[in-house]
């Protein structure tokens, strides 16, 4: 993983060398990741059920309705700066975010402030894996070789959560993911297919 300013090819630090080239780009839909990522409906509803005892209890105390607006209104406030905080977060991570698949390797274009480059060559990946969710959007965790280390937090929130030990690099929130991962499953089989086929015919030269 590295930074870079200059960026000859969308989402890449540099040229694609002879022989690969692009199967597929695409980002996070920021509103998916949003609230899978930074989980601003379980932020929501913990500000309503702050509203809601604050009320049960103003009422409990027979204060007015005056008191009890003013109670309320700073928690509402706080609410509304952190939800909105939030999905503002989540919009720009995935605005500032390319994934990009091609014959060779996966790379991730990550980063709001600083743009960094994580790039994933198909030998460091041993299989990928899929899951779907009721927004139409997915995420493609991938399971490295045990010689890649990854960082959970610099991954983050590009990386399946809960998985530390070893962290699994993920597209994560992408529209229309199973056909992402077919594109990335059919890459990587060729890809064997032909490394494998490279061995045998060095095999056969050594002989």
């Amino acid at each position: 993983m590295k930074e870079y300013d200059f960026e000859p090819v969308r989402g890449l630090p540099e040229q694609l060398p002879a022989g690969e080239e692009v199967l597929w780009q695409g980002a996070p839909r920021w509103t998916a990741l949003a609230q899978r990522a930074f989980h601003i409906r379980a932020v929501a509803l913990y500000f309503a059920v702050l509203v809601v005892w604050r009320i049960a209890a103003d009422w409990s105390a027979d204060s007015s309705a005056a008191s009890a607006l003013m109670g309320v209104s700073w928690i509402v406030v706080l609410g509304l700066l952190a939800v909105g905080a939030l999905t503002l977060l989540g919009w720009a991570m995935a605005r500032a975010t390319v994934y990009t698949i091609t014959n060779q390797r996966v790379v991730m274009r990550v980063g709001v402030a600083i743009q960094m480059m994580m790039n994933l060559p198909f030998k460091q990946i041993r299989s990928a894996d899929l899951r779907h969710y009721n927004d139409g959007t997915g995420d493609v965790p991938l399971l490295l070789a045990e010689t890649a280390h990854p960082s959970y937090i610099i991954f983050w929130p590009h990386v399946r959560p809960w998985h530390f030990s070893p962290p699994q690099p993920m597209l994560r929130a992408i529209p229309d993911a199973g056909r992402v991962a077919t594109i990335l499953a059919d890459a990587l089989k060729t890809y064997l297919e032909q490394k494998t086929a490279d061995n045998d015919l060095a095999s056969q030269d050594n002989e």
